[in-house]
């Protein structure tokens, strides 16, 4: 603009004071950006560089990760920037993360003796292994349903087991259980686990396989979500910041893209507001990876 209204004068004669009127600026600022020099600013070149940093990890997150989380990122490289100036460039930038959509309960209460509930809503643990939670999830393919049971440890938050398949059954969960002790070195004598109280955790071949396995079970009340609370967060994140930019052609293509996901992402790479915005990775406590 400012090279507009100096065009006009050399061009056309027309004074700077009423092409300043005419397009709405006043004298000042016009005298202001033609004495600015042609390089740009070092606040002006930081800035461009904060805003390449921020796209890069709104991107890396797969267009989740909200100002929070990005300028946990942003300190990991050391940068000095607050919430809400990486709040106002995202906003410029037409950077959101997602909102958690309405979720269906797969839970269907099971016919046998439910196990007690031993964490009651305290989803930490000391050390990793104290404290296993799962649950399941359907997902929509090309070829009908497939539903996904995971297991994940409550200090690291890792998805140490998940089994994919067409039913939600007891032999979907145990399948879960099962790789979540051998990613654990075996069997596993006083770890607790806790779950729902759906049919597939309450049965006979579930219960014999926990005994088998040294897994102590623990279940949350009928009807309440909180009770399984860092569970239903695992399966919120997954339907937030995964599914909704995927469609999944068949059911062997959903396996192979979720299991990329949790591997590639989620288990090394997320930062988790229940470990402080930090990363963690085989149950130690890092700033990044």
């Amino acid at each position: 603009m400012a090279a507009f209204i100096g065009n006009q004068r050399v061009e056309h004669g027309v004074p700077h004071r009423v092409s300043c009127r005419v397009v709405g600026v006043s004298e000042a600022w016009f005298y202001k950006w033609r004495r600015r020099p042609d390089e740009p600013t070092k606040r002006e070149v930081r800035r461009a560089m904060l805003e390449e940093r921020i796209f890069h990890f709104f991107t890396e997150s797969g267009g989740t990760y909200g100002s929070p989380r990005i300028v946990l990122d942003l300190w990991a490289e050391n940068w000095k920037v607050s919430v809400n100036t990486v709040a106002e460039i995202m906003a410029e930038l037409g950077l959101q993360g997602r909102e958690p959509p309405r979720r269906r309960s797969l839970t269907r209460q099971g016919k046998r003796k439910a196990a007690p509930d031993l964490v009651n809503r305290r989803f930490d643990a000391v050390a990793p292994d104290v404290l296993w939670y799962g649950d399941m999830t359907e997902i929509e393919t090309g070829e009908g349903k497939i539903y996904l049971a995971t297991v994940l440890d409550a200090f690291s938050r890792r998805c140490i087991g998940y089994a994919m398949g067409e039913h939600h059954d007891a032999a979907l969960v145990g399948g879960s259980l099962k790789m979540a002790t051998a990613t654990r070195g075996g069997r596993r004598d006083g770890t607790i686990f806790h779950s729902d109280r759906g049919s597939e955790y309450t049965s006979e071949a579930y219960n014999t396989l926990c005994d088998r396995l040294g897994v102590v079970q623990s279940m949350g009340r009928v009807g309440s979500a909180l009770d399984n609370a860092a569970a239903e967060s695992f399966n919120s994140l997954l339907k937030v910041e995964y599914i909704p930019r995927h469609r999944f052609a068949t059911r062997t293509e959903a396996r192979l893209k979720i299991v990329t996901w949790i591997t590639g992402f989620y288990n090394p790479r997320r930062r988790h507001s229940a470990a402080g915005g930090h990363v963690r990775w085989r149950g130690v406590l890092t700033a990044s990876v």
